[in-house]
């Protein structure tokens, strides 16, 4: 059947035989060349590979199939448009090198029409998509988007890549009609969905996710859309979906701490967590904590917190109880020698903690405080800032006062040393505010912090004195005695004497 409509097709010209093919503008139809005798239009070599295939912009194709323009839908009848369809998408399975612009500019510009009025056709919903029409474009897609990308030789570091320019595939204005028609293909209402589930099938997913893996975001974007939409029609494959996503998510945390399009992968569920039932399933609950929270160990958490935050967010609003879970991860994971880290860690718990509930607030406040104390005498002045600024918070204040017998002993050796010796001027005005406000909170309880840390100090000066009495003895001891053999010698007793 497909001989007899290419049969029917216009005949190549000589003009086109001798690659003088003239490329049309892309706001009109590719008109027929004019026929003669000889060979039809599909007779020639068309390459299909729906294997692996490595990046046209990197590694060419080896073979270049001439191609050439089929006659415009609106010059078939409606029977024929889908079989002219299939034969335009075949067409389209040629694959060409974009790294050199003047190689096959006239096939290219050929394909590219093609691929425009197939997204036109496709938007127009004329036609129900049969399954050979489904079978030819996942092919199609698949030999033109499914590619194995160059080694990344770039460092991958949080903030140490904030400087690097993102990589551009020559190919992208060409894959972005790809992409254009595969989005309309799957949104269109001539789907049907129980039809195609069979084509767009997991291997089809794996190797679409895989592909959030390319440095241009342009394509990543594309990408995120379009698994948005798969994951939104084809419920069948949702767990899948999850599923495989957090195989992507268990690889970089925990072997490769390398791929470019995380932020994006969050992005899409973090609309995913939103559509959740309730109550949770276990299955998320799980999802959450071995997946969300180690995310936070990379240095590289930069590049996707604000995405991670949003998911995290939206797991507490749906079950509050979460909130002090999610807190006993972050202090498991929290980068005591990463300030830019720690600075995130402090915003994101502040957002927790407005949406926790007292009950759960209490499971956590003292191993919390303990943190949040290291941090206000962090030599680092944006995290000792950031921590304080956790006061300006009102609910964070209200369960700070209902918990305050707890809270203020741990903080109030925090505040007096800040106050004492902390070099940074914003930093000494915000701990003496903070230490205002616990003094109006319940000044007998201040009070009673205060002389138990002026006991504290004192016994720590007397535990010193005590220190440096007993090394001025053995120091004088050493220095009386004679010297013997091999003996260690004390050239002067304040080379030894100790500060504390």
């Amino acid at each position: 059947m497909f001989k007899q409509l290419l049969s029917k097709l216009p005949r190549k010209s000589s003009k086109a035989d001798s690659g003088e093919l003239t490329p049309r503008s892309s706001s009109g139809p590719i008109p027929s060349p004019p026929q003669r005798s000889g060979t039809s239009v599909g007779s020639g070599p068309v390459r299909s590979n729906s294997g692996k295939r490595m990046s046209s912009a990197v590694f060419p194709a080896s073979v270049v199939a001439g191609i050439e323009p089929l006659v415009p839908f609106k010059d078939v009848p409606n029977s024929e448009k889908l079989n002219l369809f299939v034969s335009k998408v075949s067409l389209c399975c040629v694959t060409f090198d974009f790294s050199d612009p003047s190689k096959n500019s006239i096939e290219k510009d050929v394909k590219r029409q093609t691929l425009l009025e197939l997204l036109d056709f496709v938007a127009s919903g004329s036609v129900r998509f049969t399954e050979p029409a489904i079978l030819a474009m996942c092919r199609m897609c698949a030999v033109n988007l499914f590619r194995v990308f160059p080694p990344n030789y770039r460092s991958s570091g949080g903030g140490e890549n904030d400087d690097d320019e993102p990589m551009f595939d020559p190919a992208w204005p060409h894959l972005q009609i790809v992409y254009d028609l595969l989005l309309k293909f799957i949104t269109s209402p001539c789907l049907d969905a129980k039809l195609a589930k069979k084509y767009l099938d997991h291997a089809f997913i794996v190797r679409l996710l895989d592909l959030f893996d390319s440095e241009d975001p342009r394509e990543r974007e594309c990408l995120k859309t379009i698994l948005h939409r798969v994951y939104g029609k084809f419920m069948v494959h949702r767990p899948f979906v999850r599923k495989s996503m957090s195989n992507i998510f268990y690889r970089f945390v925990f072997e490769t701490e390398k791929h470019s399009g995380i932020a994006e992968l969050l992005e899409i569920f973090g609309s995913i967590v939103s559509g959740f039932a309730l109550p949770l399933k276990e299955e998320h609950k799980i999802f959450l904590w071995r997946v969300l929270i180690p995310l936070h160990k990379p240095k590289s958490l930069g590049n996707y917190f604000q995405q991670l935050s949003y998911c995290i967010t939206q797991f507490i609003d749906k079950e509050p109880k979460l909130g002090s879970v999610v807190i006993k991860g972050l202090l498991k994971f929290w980068p005591i020698t990463n300030s830019q880290k720690e600075v995130m860690f402090l915003g994101e718990v502040e957002e927790i903690l407005e949406a926790m509930s007292q009950m759960e607030f209490q499971k956590v406040m003292v191993p919390l405080f303990i943190r949040i104390a290291c941090c206000i005498n962090s030599s680092h002045f944006q995290v000792s800032e950031r921590a304080l600024f956790l006061w300006n918070n009102d609910q964070i204040v209200n369960l700070i006062a209902l918990n305050r017998q707890a809270i203020l002993p741990i903080m109030f050796t925090a505040l007096e040393k800040n106050a004492d010796t902390h070099w940074n001027q914003s930093v000494l005005n915000l701990t003496l505010n903070v230490r205002k406000m616990f003094c109006e909170m319940d000044e007998a309880l201040f009070m009673s912090c205060h002389a138990r840390f002026q006991e504290d100090e004192a016994k720590q000066c007397s535990a010193a004195e005590k220190r440096k009495e007993v090394w001025a003895r053995l120091e004088n001891a050493a220095s009386m005695k004679p010297i013997t053999g091999k003996t260690a010698v004390l050239v002067s007793p304040l080379a030894t004497s100790i500060t504390c």
